[in-house]
């Protein structure tokens, strides 16, 4: 219910929001530093897509498990199936039908030629039986697209549902090794693109298959040496629709990498179009964005040229094939081996024939980028979770706030140790203040106290209680952060601070914006505190979005408050109000504040002096300075240059 527990319930979008750059006072690198973090985080997400040519490692496995996906709707795919059968079948009668017709209306041409009466009552059964075939199939490809619908979006909204459930399961570690564009990619690309394998390139390949059988039973029971022409050009149609698709697969993949690029392009420059012109590289931008658009340009034409040589050639085969049918069709006819409604329905056939050939050379691609898709959320599905094991302690009494450190080992890599045996006692409602270089292990310490990363020996307890045992729920309640980073979400200003407890009413966020000093500058905006922030807050200001995270940890009333370089990206007069508001946050709390600026810890009770992930030395400021230890050399370094 506070701050810090949106980072684990709420990974991808605190991910986002907390990917800001370290601002200067300087408001013209802010500007550019945020822009810079939003382009970045764009082209993060454009790089992580997958790849749509990109084949399965493990194609065999991947199908193994949508084969369970499947189970659930195995009589809606046997209904699928029929139909698709059903369709193609009805489909293939339709040539032959049409083929007895006309050899039927020759039949009585040639019956009034010899004064014979003419009857066309068969002709016009034939046609009744071809109207009803045809509707008949209409309504199976109604059944079979409306079935198949509907299995896909039950199977993508049960992927989508299990990937974000097991994204708030997963360890903070994950996110560490994995990049936010990756992970993007496979909950939106990947899946979509699992959903158009689904939709299109299973009902093809049925259809295909099915297509291809039911025209060789036809076209074999007329004649076999027509037969043998019409099955020479499946092979060429195939070898010739799989060569030109291999062909445009690089350009393909270049074209989706310099999309990309484009895209990350004019993110960075639109939005920081202010900078640009205040630097006087227009001219700059436009080349780069022409360097690219050249690029993609090739690219795409050489994709699209090549891919559209597929049916030309196809059809040139085929072509090939009627000529050769009709000229061999011609002699069986006037012999009288074979009449001209079957050479007429083997021309069809052997159009029908080569189609699905053509087709499933490019439905292949398809399905083989699908599977890849597949596999990537597959292989997030089954990441090691978070230990989630029932909690054996609880918080039985009024939290006091006494925090200990025993013997706590810790290492982000098992080859490099971070903290080894530290040891640390915080007595309830004091101030502790962690200092140390960058890298020394503070954030850190803030990691093991929230469960954000495990230990790897040694205990963290709080009131006596081990933090492993409780659960991840409780502890989180009674801890609250005001970080650097501040999260704010789209929404209004009042939404953004009640975020900090749930159902808390209009007079609860008035009072803790009052409390963090952040009342007066909401009731200057339009809106108050209706006011709805733009993307990252950038519609106020950075000491004003700190003021807003503090006010959301005061509504949250923690039991115990961790402040990690709160004012680290603001200016002198910001930092007062905000220090001012800090007072009253941390009053009767434990507080553990993390600060670069050693100015702002020095009223502090305790100071914890860190170095390379070991306590050097504690005490107060004026005791520090005395010993003329590792602190006073970093105090000197910010003060007394």
């Amino acid at each position: 219910s506070n701050t810090a527990e949106c980072r684990l319930k709420y990974p991808t979008r605190s991910l986002i929001r907390g990917s800001g750059a370290h601002l200067s006072k300087n408001v013209t690198t802010q500007k550019a530093a945020s822009v810079s973090a939003r382009a970045q985080k764009r082209l993060s997400v454009l790089k992580g897509k997958a790849n749509p040519f990109e084949n399965a490692t493990d194609a065999r496995g991947t199908l193994s498990k949508f084969v369970k996906l499947f189970k659930p709707h195995r009589w809606k795919l046997l209904i699928i199936a029929l139909a698709s059968a059903g369709t193609t079948l009805f489909t293939i009668f339709g040539p032959e039908n049409l083929g007895k017709i006309i050899t039927e209306i020759q039949h009585q041409i040639e019956n009034k030629l010899a004064g014979a009466t003419v009857d066309f009552s068969d002709v016009y059964k034939i046609i009744i039986m071809l109207i009803i075939i045809y509707t008949i199939s209409c309504v199976a490809t109604f059944v079979q697209q409306f079935t198949m619908a509907g299995i896909t979006q039950k199977m993508i909204y049960k992927l989508r549902k299990d990937v974000n459930a097991k994204i708030s399961r997963l360890p903070l570690s994950y996110f560490d090794r994995s990049s936010k564009g990756e992970l993007l990619s496979r909950i939106t690309n990947d899946i979509d693109n699992v959903s158009k394998m689904l939709q299109n390139a299973i009902t093809q390949v049925i259809i295909a298959v099915v297509t291809i059988l039911g025209v060789l039973i036809m076209i074999l029971k007329t004649d076999l040496t027509l037969s043998v022409i019409c099955i020479i050009t499946l092979p060429l149609c195939a070898f010739v629709a799989a060569f030109v698709a291999k062909r445009s697969q690089h350009y393909y993949s270049k074209q989706w990498e310099k999309t990309g690029e484009m895209n990350g392009h004019i993110e960075e420059i639109y939005t920081a179009h202010n900078l640009v012109k205040a630097f006087n590289r227009e001219q700059d931008s436009i080349r780069e964005f022409d360097e690219i658009n050249e690029e993609l340009l090739k690219s795409s034409r050489s994709a699209q040229y090549i891919t559209g040589l597929i049916w030309p050639l196809s059809d040139i085969i085929n072509n090939l094939g009627f000529v050769f049918i009709c000229l061999i069709g011609a002699l069986f006819t006037i012999s009288g081996k074979i009449g001209i409604g079957a050479i007429t329905a083997f021309i069809t056939y052997s159009k029908l024939i080569t189609h699905p050939v053509t087709t499933f050379s490019n439905v292949m691609n398809q399905l083989q980028s699908g599977v890849a898709s597949a596999e990537r959320i597959f292989s997030l599905l089954e990441e090691e979770e978070i230990d989630n094991r029932p909690p054996t302690q609880t918080f039985t009494e009024s939290i006091r706030g006494r925090v200990e450190f025993k013997d706590v080992c810790f290492s982000y890599s098992p080859d490099k140790p971070l903290i080894e045996h530290m040891n640390l006692t915080i007595e309830p409602g004091q101030t502790v203040a962690i200092v140390g270089p960058t890298g020394a292990g503070k954030t850190t310490i803030v990691n093991l106290l929230m469960r954000f990363y495990e230990l790897d020996s040694g205990q963290i307890l709080i009131d006596g209680k081990d933090i492993s045992e409780l659960s991840r729920e409780e502890l989180r309640n009674t801890l609250g952060m005001v970080l650097q980073d501040t999260w704010l979400f789209n929404g209004t200003i009042k939404e953004n601070i009640g975020y900090g407890k749930i159902g808390s009413d209009t007079a609860d966020i008035v009072e803790a914006a009052k409390s963090a000093r952040a009342h007066r500058f909401i009731k200057t905006l339009s809106e108050g505190y209706n006011t709805v922030l733009e993307e990252e807050g950038s519609n106020v200001s950075q000491g004003q979005r700190q003021l807003l995270t503090i006010a959301r940890a005061i509504l949250a009333d923690p039991k115990i408050l961790i402040l990690d370089e709160a004012t680290s990206s603001v200016d002198t007069r910001t930092e007062v109000l905000i220090q001012k508001a800090m007072i009253s946050i941390m009053d009767g709390r434990t507080s553990f504040v993390i600060a670069h600026r050693l100015s702002t810890i020095r009223d502090a009770d305790v100071i914890m002096v860190m170095n390379k992930g070991n306590f050097v030395e504690s005490g107060s400021h004026e005791e520090l300075m005395k010993k003329k230890g590792f602190y006073y050399d970093l105090y000197r370094s910010q003060f007394m240059n």
